[in-house]
C-alpha cells in the first residue's frame, strides 16, 4: 500500500497534470505509472523529478537500453522493488531479452559479492588501476 494517495488526474493540481500531459506526450502512451501519482502530492518535485528523468534517460553516448539495464542493475542493488519492476518492463520493450537480463543478475550478484569483499578485506587499489590520479 502506497503512504500517500495515488492521485487521480482530477485530483492533482493543474501543474502536476502538466507534467503528467509532457510525459504522455514524451513516452507516446496514455499510461502514467504509480510512481508519478504519487509524487503529484507535491508538483513541483513532480516536475524536477520528470525533467531529470527526461534528460538522463534520453539517448546520448549510452543508448537507452543499456540506460534501463543499469537503472535495473542499480535498483536491485538498492532493493528498490518498484523500480526493478518499472525499468525491467521498460528494458523489455526496447529489446531486453530473459538472457540479457539474467545475465545482468549475474554480474550485479557478482558486483555486490565482490564489492563487500574488498571493502571488507579493506584491500588497497593498485597504483595501475588509478589512471588519471595525481
Amino acid at each position: 500500500m502506497a503512504t500517500v494517495k495515488l492521485l487521480a488526474d482530477n485530483e492533482m493540481a493543474p501543474e502536476a497534470r502538466a507534467v503528467l500531459d509532457d510525459i504522455r506526450k514524451t513516452r507516446g502512451t496514455d499510461f502514467i505509472n504509480n510512481f508519478w501519482r504519487a509524487l503529484a502530492h507535491d508538483p513541483a518535485l513532480l516536475k524536477r523529478t520528470w525533467e531529470s528523468i527526461k534528460q538522463v534517460m534520453a539517448p546520448g553516448a549510452l543508448d537507452p537500453l543499456t540506460k534501463e539495464m543499469l537503472y535495473i542493475a542499480v535498483s536491485a542493488t538498492n532493493g528498490c522493488d518498484y523500480c526493478i519492476h518499472s525499468h525491467t518492463a521498460s528494458a523489455r520493450a526496447k529489446g531486453m531479452s530473459d538472457v540479457m537480463l539474467m545475465e545482468l543478475m549475474a554480474v550485479v550478484g557478482m558486483a555486490n559479492e565482490t564489492n563487500r569483499l574488498a571493502n571488507g578485506l579493506s584491500v588497497p587499489v593498485d597504483a595501475a588501476f588509478r589512471v588519471g590520479e595525481d
